[in-house]
């Protein structure tokens, strides 16, 4: 068995048709971990062939997706969430990368410069946030995939967020989710390369899907800020209620050019700005 891909679902009928019928093509097996949908999410997997798992839900739904590449038999795994699409180019590109050796996977090369420079760029943030360095040398056993973020329908390219890179395409028993936080990459045991092609995200279609997204999002944030030990005082509320919804939008909208991208450039800069007195408020009103 060469490729298996793995979700954690849980109410996503009106995304998982989408992203199973994009994959079909290339999975050898679906597994599928879902906690408790009441929708058709099982209903509708199960018509793609996918072996659906129920589990209880968690607060970190990376807890979720783990057990889902536990119960991989694929050589390799793909990881996806409901609200993501595997383009054609990226589903033939995947095709190909499972089986090449390991000297043609190092010897592969991005389309452009351009995409070269941004790929080094976004790799070097992600070591910085991550704190582990990915290693580029030796056998590679994960591939970084460029995910293209759709908001309001329209994609954003600019603002900081293409590429948007998620380690997703790894090497069975190579990889894991620690699950301490939402934004955490996979850690790896070995090299790590990118894959050229872009995945979709469908994660805010509508505005109000966009706040639904965010109200979570906040709140395990503010779990984050009563972990890092940050105090209720006026200097913090101060900081978080301006300085650093500033500096993200200062950030995303001008430093990184999400002007370019319009009235939704706009939007998606400012309420990524809001996530700091959000997440900062629900910290100081939930915790003693």
């Amino acid at each position: 068995m060469k490729l298996s891909i793995v979700l954690a679902t849980r109410n996503e009928e009106s995304n998982i048709y989408n992203c199973l019928f994009a994959i079909k093509s290339i999975a050898d097996e679906i597994i599928i971990f879902d906690e408790h949908s009441t929708d058709k999410t099982i209903e509708i997997a199960r018509k793609f062939g996918a072996s659906v798992f129920d589990t209880n839900h968690n607060d970190n739904f990376h807890v979720t997706k783990q057990k889902a590449i536990n119960k991989a038999k694929g050589e390799w795994i793909l990881q996806l969430d409901a609200d993501e699409i595997v383009t054609k180019q990226l589903s033939n590109e995947i095709s190909e990368v499972i089986k090449m050796t390991n000297e043609e996977i190092h010897n592969r090369v991005p389309k452009n410069k351009k995409d070269a420079l941004l790929f080094e760029r976004h790799l070097a943030l992600l070591n910085k946030r991550d704190g582990q360095p990915k290693n580029n040398f030796g056998e590679v056993v994960a591939f970084f995939i460029p995910r293209v973020n759709m908001f309001l329908g329209k994609p954003l390219i600019h603002g900081g967020v293409y590429p948007d890179g998620v380690i997703r395409l790894i090497k069975n028993g190579r990889a894991h989710l620690p699950a301490k936080s939402v934004h955490e990459q996979m850690q790896i045991n070995g090299a790590v390369a990118w894959l050229y092609n872009p995945l979709e995200h469908w994660d805010s279609p509508t505005l109000m899907r966009y706040i639904m997204r965010l109200n979570r999002y906040t709140s395990l944030q503010s779990v984050d800020i009563s972990k890092k030990g940050v105090s209720k005082s006026l200097l913090n509320l101060i900081r978080y209620s301006s300085f650093e919804p500033a500096k993200v939008f200062i950030d995303r909208f001008v430093v990184h050019r999400g002007y370019l991208d319009g009235m939704y450039g706009f939007i998606w800069a400012l309420f990524s700005a809001w996530h700091y007195p959000i997440a900062y408020y629900k910290f100081f009103v939930n915790t003693p």
